[in-house]
């Protein structure tokens, strides 16, 4: 266990929770985390008779171990069916593989063409739906114009470091910034790819259907817009968003996305097709009737999230400021309980966490981001095992 600072399991965490609905929406933080915050209000969780299991009101978290150290800004995350975890360093613009028994890393490759600066560089990874056949890793990359979806063919009999192949665009010109680039890439239950695409600062892209910034985006592996998108020959998916980071489906293959707020709200949405999320206009609850709030929101101080992952019933989110692994217990579409907060501390800022199976989950830091205060092994990636 890290000893950085005095760590608390579990904080009856300040959280204000809200029926999803037709309101407001708004940001993630004023990125990565660098805004103030405060004390939260909270309502009781709403009920809904028609949703399915529940969790229980209270969770738990046990760090099994720490599986690998030294990692140098990492930000995507990938499980490999044939074993091994893929992580993307956002500054050094590699892809390395980690064995997830012993630890051992290998670099894949460089990706080039990467042009890290503030917030861009190498972010999120995701693999092919047809991986087991055609091998191929996609990424989301800033390059000196835009940011961008790329794949590259994974060939793990060629020695270290000349393992990934030259990148193919998928799709190209989404805005980029020193901030707000997003960043988060996964394939959907239905196939298709979809990218968290910020507004890089300048709000109005957020609510300019046209623009791609401050958007979630769907296409298809090629990277057309995907069939039944909502608005005819885009690639848009959902508006009104400032910086989302994380992207994750429940076991009902709903989509859920954690979003950065500016100075006063972070949230975690239920994602529709075509849904307006608020931003500028709305920054958390907005009560406003065009368009949709949050289903939870934390002040800034307390999360501001990344990674965004499912298990066990409940919604699981990296907090990067906040320091700490949000459980969000789910109801349907609605939240069951007030979401708990873990690891507050222990490990520093958290970045992306993903499914292991089951009740475990990978879980990354983030201390070497630039925003971080590095100790010795940073940064790590645990296996964590959670209730």
């Amino acid at each position: 266990m890290v000893q950085r600072r005095a760590v608390t399991a579990v904080l009856a965490a300040t959280v204000m929770l809200v029926t999803a609905g037709c309101s407001s929406g708004g940001g993630g933080s004023g990125d990565d985390g660098a805004s103030p915050g405060g004390g939260a209000a909270r309502s009781p969780a709403p009920r809904n008779p028609g949703a399915a299991s529940t969790p229980p009101a209270e969770g738990s978290v046990k760090v099994l171990r720490t599986v690998a150290e030294g990692l140098d800004s990492p930000w995507g995350l990938a499980v490999l069916p044939e074993g091994g975890l893929l992580v993307s360093s956002r500054d050094a613009a590699t892809v390395t593989r980690v064995d997830e028994k012993t630890g051992a890393k290998t670099v894949l490759g460089e990706v080039p063409g990467v042009a890290p600066a503030g917030e861009g560089g190498l972010l999120g990874i995701a693999l092919s739906p047809d991986y087991a056949s055609d091998h191929m890793v996609y990424a989301y990359m800033t390059t000196e114009s835009d940011n961008r979806v790329v794949r590259m063919l994974y060939d793990a009999n060629k020695p270290a470091g000349e393992q990934l192949g030259a990148p193919d665009t998928v799709f190209k010109g989404i805005p980029k910034g020193m901030i707000h680039n997003g960043g988060r890439i996964a394939f959907g239950p239905d196939g298709m790819l979809y990218a968290g695409a910020g507004e890089t600062g300048d709000r109005g892209q957020a609510q300019d259907r046209k623009a791609l910034g401050g958007k979630i985006l769907r296409m298809t592996p090629e990277g057309e817009p995907a069939p039944g998108n909502p608005f005819p020959g885009s690639v848009v998916y959902s508006l009104g968003h400032r910086n989302v980071q994380g992207l994750a489906w429940d076991a009902k293959q709903r989509l859920w996305a954690s979003e950065f707020g500016q100075d006063t709200w972070d949230e975690l949405n239920l994602v529709e097709p075509g849904g307006n999320y608020g931003w500028p206009v709305v920054e958390g609850i907005g009560k406003d009737s065009r368009y949709r709030d949050p289903v939870a929101q934390w002040h800034t101080d307390d999360a501001s999230p990344s990674g965004l992952a499912y298990a066990d019933g409940s919604l699981w989110m990296a907090g990067l400021k906040g320091e700490r692994l949000w459980r969000v217990p789910l109801n349907g579409t609605t939240t069951s309980a007030d979401p708990e907060d873990f690891l507050k501390g222990a490990y520093g800022r958290l970045r992306t966490v993903v499914s292991a199976g089951g009740d475990r989950l990978w879980l990354t830091t983030s201390e070497t981001d630039g925003r971080g205060s590095p100790e010795k092994g940073d940064d790590r990636l645990l296996e964590i095992e959670v209730s």
